[in-house]
């Protein structure tokens, strides 16, 4: 999971959730001589270097953790909840007017909807909604990403 999406980090911090550290750790144990002590071999202490392929990393987790202090679980759901809301409406919006499509169903706080064109001529669809992403993201006020499914449609993002 990358946490830069909803846990108001930045870039490069991503989470890993494991059922089973166990598997996890066998295949990337290392235990050279020079890292054996008291409380690893004990299972006193949890080595998170037996987590991952290299031995030193930087501390990515603090700045998850310092969110995590700062907001609390309550303000993070509040601040998700929030998001799924604005999505909520801004499909409302979509789905009223005739000029947009929404491609499909809305995920969380991912919308998919594309304008639909004249005709249902794709190469005029394509051109039309290019257009549309073009415009929206050189005001610099809002960001809307792009995919392509069987014909064109762009996705909006909340932040």
């Amino acid at each position: 999971m990358n946490a830069h999406k909803w846990f108001l980090t930045n870039f490069d911090c991503s989470a890993l959730w494991v059922k089973d550290r166990n598997a996890l750790i066998q295949s990337l144990s290392t235990n050279p001589e020079f890292l054996k002590n008291k409380a690893s071999e004990g299972n006193m202490v949890v080595d998170y270097k037996d987590w991952q392929i290299p031995l030193g990393r930087r501390f990515r987790s603090l700045k998850l953790w310092m969110v995590l202090r700062l907001y609390g679980l309550e303000n993070l759901q509040s601040y998700i909840r929030n998001h799924i809301e604005l999505a909520k409406q801004f499909e409302e919006l979509v789905a009223q007017d005739p000029r947009f499509e929404v491609f499909a169903p809305r995920k969380f706080s991912l919308v998919c909807f594309r304008l639909v064109p004249p005709h249902n001529d794709k190469d005029c669809a394509n051109k039309l909604n290019h257009d549309l992403l073009d415009a929206v993201n050189s005001t610099g006020k809002i960001f809307i990403s792009h995919t392509v499914c069987s014909y064109l449609c762009y996705s909006f993002f909340l932040p």
